[in-house]
């Protein structure tokens, strides 16, 4: 199966798939973190080519809601954003899924199908991570382990010990994926369509 990961850089879920035999390329503007199969280009120039299957993870910056207080400083910037999950979204692949943290998504395009969390796979940490799905299954926990430890700020406001693990708060290094939801995702979805069927009769 041909397999697009949009707008990532560490090679996490790309790996995942190309570990079970599909021909899977990551695809981001940055380079690759690791080796293995990159184009370093926008996304948007490669939706045509092909893929049984994208996965896109679209920078959340400018959409997750944890940075609500800003947006009305940045609507241009949201408006773009938003415009680029559209396309993503309406690309002519046949299965696809986009990941995001809650977000404007929701609530300016449509509902998330599934809101899913890393502790349902292997992962003791909470992050509220939403995907929008197109002909794909929801994904079903692999491994559910706590839910993990939570700090309180100065402010009184409540975070997950991994954020304060990450610098507080780091875009780059919070934006990583986690590697138990991509081995899901490739055992789950790096399957023929038909089997989806089956599963649902």
């Amino acid at each position: 199966m041909k397999v697009l990961i949009a707008c990532e850089f560490s090679g996490i879920v790309r790996d995942a798939f190309a570990a079970r035999g599909h021909d899977a390329w990551s695809c981001d503007i940055l380079p690759t973190e690791r080796e293995g199969q990159h184009l370093q280009c926008d996304a948007r120039e490669v939706l045509s080519d092909g893929w049984d299957l994208m996965i896109a993870h679209p920078p959340c910056t400018h959409l997750a809601v944890s940075g609500a207080a800003w947006f009305h400083k940045k609507q241009n910037e949201q408006a773009e954003a938003l415009n680029f999950v559209r396309c993503l979204l309406a690309a002519p692949i046949e299965r696809i899924a986009l990941e995001n943290p809650v977000s404007v998504i929701s609530s300016r395009i449509r509902k998330p199908d599934q809101i899913i969390q890393p502790w349902q796979f292997g992962h003791e940490i909470s992050k509220t991570t939403c995907l929008w799905l197109k002909n794909l299954p929801r994904l079903k926990p692999t491994n559910i382990v706590g839910r993990g430890v939570f700090r309180t700020s100065p402010s009184g406001r409540r975070y997950p010990e991994w954020c304060w693990n990450t610098g507080g708060g780091s875009g780059h290094k919070r934006s990583v994926f986690f590697t138990g939801i991509a081995e899901a995702m490739a055992e789950q979805w790096g399957v023929p369509e038909q089997a989806f069927r089956l599963e649902a009769a």
